[in-house]
């Protein structure tokens, strides 16, 4: 079954594209939760329209995420976490963590596009996380954790 998504949706497409799933993700899930519609030809030609309506706007956003990008690349954040005498952490440094220290630089990131890389961040010492600005644009931000 194809289904045209109406949102993004992790691990199986972004909006305005055309995906193959099975008939009851399609019939059960998406169409009902407003995620998707049934690709027919009639919604194939108004799908068409939209995105030769939108190109230009997405190149603006697109080149405001590049611009952003480009800021962020030289940013490196220190963040603070309490530990014990042996450098781990008490609790973990999570995405929350990077939003507020990289708002504490003049970057107001949302949370949800932020994903550290590797394992939990539970010892002092230097990790990265990757910013999504776009869905071609992503960063990859440094940060040291540090013992308060």
């Amino acid at each position: 079954m194809e289904i045209i998504l109406k949102k993004d949706i992790t691990g199986l497409g972004h909006k305005n594209e055309i995906v193959g799933v099975k008939n009851g993700y399609g019939r059960n899930y998406l169409i009902p939760k407003g995620y998707g519609v049934i690709a027919t030809s009639s919604a194939k030609k108004v799908l068409a329209e939209n995105i030769r309506q939108r190109a230009h706007k997405e190149e603006k956003i697109k080149n405001e995420a590049l611009d952003l990008a480009k800021k962020l690349e030289g940013v490196k954040l220190e963040i603070g976490a309490k530990t014990s005498t042996t450098g781990k952490i008490f609790g973990s440094v999570n995405n929350i963590q990077i939003a507020e220290g990289l708002a504490s630089k003049g970057f107001e990131i949302d949370r949800k596009i932020i994903s550290i890389q590797g394992d939990l961040v539970k010892e002092v010492g230097t990790y990265s996380a990757v910013v999504k600005l776009h869905r071609e644009v992503s960063v990859e931000v440094a940060f040291d954790v540090v013992a308060e």
